[in-house]
């Protein structure tokens, strides 16, 4: 077992330990770092083909990878299973997006950012509204805080719907088959969201009618 890593550090790496393989594309040489995605996993061909797209620009689904004069198909698979190991050559060949679908690709890229912040506004008024349901806070200021947290959500909603309309207005062409998937899983997102707004919205109305009807039955 120990005999397996020769004292000079041989081409095999350590199972896990990330592996640098140089990708050609074109006139461009790229000295690329595949590390797992998994935990103590081994670096896989999905992982190294994400990279390349960084890189490259050549989305993963254009890919074709060639390794000494075979093609490299089976995603899952990791790299050491397929011959891949430290120094190696890989040929890559592929088309990137045209730079105007990269234009695209970057708008919705910069929306699914301001999606991302929309949702954690969402998370904090949730585990505050959890917070208030739990009964961390005192009697007194419950009413003012699910006021507060009920203009919050509504103003969340309200950003989520600006989203939504500025996906709406982007106009693809046919051929645009990376964007067109991105637009798509986007709007679901946003759906999503939006729909646990109504749900948070709904339960913070709930609560304000039990706690306005507790109070009524405490003047009388």
């Amino acid at each position: 077992r120990r005999g397996r890593f020769p004292a000079g550090g041989g081409e095999m790496a350590a199972p896990g330990a990330p592996v640098t393989v140089t990708v050609t594309y074109s006139n461009e040489k790229h000295s690329i770092q595949v590390a797992s995605h998994q935990e103590d996993g081994e670096p896989t061909l999905q992982d190294m083909a994400l990279l390349i797209e960084q890189v490259t620009g050549v989305p993963v689904p254009f890919q074709k990878l060639i390794y000494k004069g075979k093609s490299l198909k089976e995603m899952e698979q990791p790299l050491s299973a397929l011959g891949v190991k430290n120094g190696c050559k890989v040929m890559l060949i592929g088309k990137r997006n045209s730079p105007e679908e990269e234009a695209e690709l970057k708008k919705l890229k910069d929306l699914e950012k301001s999606v991302e912040q929309i949702a954690n506004k969402l998370e904090e008024v949730n585990k505050e509204f959890t917070s208030i349901q739990k009964g961390f806070l005192a009697k007194d200021l419950q009413a003012e805080a699910l006021k507060k947290l009920d203009k919050r959500i509504k103003g969340t909603a309200e950003q989520f719907m600006k989203i939504l309309e500025q996906i709406d207005i982007i106009n693809l062409p046919e051929n645009f088959s990376d964007c067109k998937l991105k637009k798509k899983g986007l709007v679901k997102r946003v759906q999503a969201f939006l729909a646990q707004c109504d749900t948070i919205e709904g339960n913070i109305g709930q609560e304000m009618d039990k706690l306005q009807s507790k109070n009524l039955a405490l003047a009388e």
